[in-house]
């Protein structure tokens, strides 16, 4: 088994990455190379804007390229609780953000022929309890009625339709969903990008970055620039000067396991519609069908964060889980196994705006394919003097107390959310 995000060990090779720096100034200097920073500079260089990139590791290889390669609408939070805590309005405007994440990410994929797996799926929310599945029929009415008719709910003679399992009491299909290789959307953004004359800069972690007069000075291994804008694209990255940042926004483990090849026939009977699937549960699990018959299985297996020893302790775990989802799985193994950072705020609810001058976004909680690559595109509007671009500039974003980068709290948020589930 092979402890590395498939995406990232079948992803192809970036190959139009800038060796040495070609200029000293650039229009905008964007500091991560996962999807936002990428969009980003591919929506910039379009435009005629010079754009310098710095990637601290290799572009694709972090959040980005470790997630389960889903797109879909509806917010992180259950709709009818985010109405109840900042009122309807504010719900659907947050709601209508996913689903033009979504639309305009697909629009990239089909505007720019990028090939990366595309495929439409739709999402189904699975009941895990039967009181869940109550509340997810009184969700699915409100968004029905308020903000989205591609939506429908399923009770569990229904269900039998789309999947076979006897740990489900009901969901929720939403249309508006589609699959994709996250490492080769990436790798076919970061091309574009440079196709249009982005310098797109790999291993260059930023060591420095300052306010001087009317500009940055960003410093890497590679060099210094000096730029008009810079844009934060680094989720929770650990590399660089951005500790602002760290203070805000918490690392959890994020654990995904693919599956050998599967017999077809097997998956049909299972999962015949091959959607998108997320359990209800606060620490469930999410999986999807892979284009070459494997399954994908992931989930937040443990609150910890990731490492060797940890991916494989998590990995055994959504084996067993898996296996008491699907008994017909019981036995199949693992290809790969990985574990990824998720940057979660404390309402789950991205964040995006102005920090000394400086663009940024992140915070995507879990929600981030679409999202990540949706703000890259808005933070190059907000660049461009259009501030109304920015979909979260309502929430206000503090630091956490007592919080200054390393997660110390996740045993007793885990054990917290597992008291949650067992009670709800």
């Amino acid at each position: 088994m092979i402890n590395q995000s498939y995406w990232i060990d079948t992803k192809p090779r970036f190959t139009r990455g800038a060796e040495t720096l070609g200029n000293s100034h650039y229009d905008v200097a964007i500091v991560g190379g996962g999807l936002t920073g990428l969009t980003a500079a591919h929506t910039l260089a379009k435009q005629g804007v010079s754009v310098a990139l710095f990637e601290a590791t290799a572009i694709m290889e972090q959040a980005s390229g470790q997630n389960g390669g889903q797109c879909s609408t509806g917010v992180a939070q259950d709709f009818s609780a985010l109405s109840a805590t900042l009122g309807l309005d504010k719900a659907k405007r947050y709601y209508t953000a996913y689903s033009n994440a979504v639309d305009a990410l697909r629009n990239i994929i089909t505007e720019e022929q990028i090939e990366c797996e595309f495929r439409e799926s739709g999402k189904l929310k699975l009941a895990a309890k039967p009181q869940h599945a109550e509340k997810i029929f009184n969700t699915c009415e409100l968004i029905q009625r308020e903000v989205d008719p591609n939506v429908r709910f399923l009770d569990a003679e229904g269900l039998k339709t789309e999947i076979t399992s006897g740990q489900f009491y009901g969901g929720m299909v939403q249309d508006n969903a589609f699959q994709i290789h996250v490492g080769k959307l990436g790798v076919g953004i970061a091309d574009k990008a440079a196709e249009y004359g982005a310098h797109i800069y790999e291993n260059s972690p930023v060591v420095q970055l300052k306010k001087q007069g009317k500009q940055f000075s960003v410093e890497t291994p590679k060099g210094k620039i000096t730029a008009n804008d810079v844009i934060i694209a680094s989720g929770i990255s650990q590399h660089g000067p951005l500790g602002w940042f760290r203070r805000r926004i918490v690392p959890v483990g994020s654990f995904i396991l693919v599956t050998e090849k599967l017999d077809p026939a097997l998956i049909e009977r299972l999962m015949p519609n091959k959607r998108s699937y997320v359990t209800s549960k606060i620490i469930g699990n999410y999986f999807r069908v892979m284009g070459d018959d494997r399954l994908l299985f992931g989930g937040r297996a443990r609150f910890a964060m990731t490492s060797p020893e940890s991916d494989a302790i998590s990995g055994r775990i959504l084996l067993k889980t898996m296996g008491e989802m699907f008994p017909e799985l019981q036995g199949v193994q693992a290809t790969h196994c990985w574990g990824g950072l998720v940057d979660i705020t404390p309402n789950r609810l991205p964040r995006a705006g102005q920090h000394n001058g400086m663009f940024y976004a992140m915070g995507y909680s879990g929600h981030g394919v679409q999202m990540a690559a949706y703000m890259g595109q808005q933070l190059a509007h907000m660049l461009g003097g259009h501030p109304e671009a920015n979909p979260w500039k309502d929430e206000s974003w503090y630091a956490i107390p007592g919080y200054f980068g390393k997660p110390w709290f996740l045993p007793a948020v885990g054990a917290y959310y597992k008291l949650q589930d067992y009670l709800h």
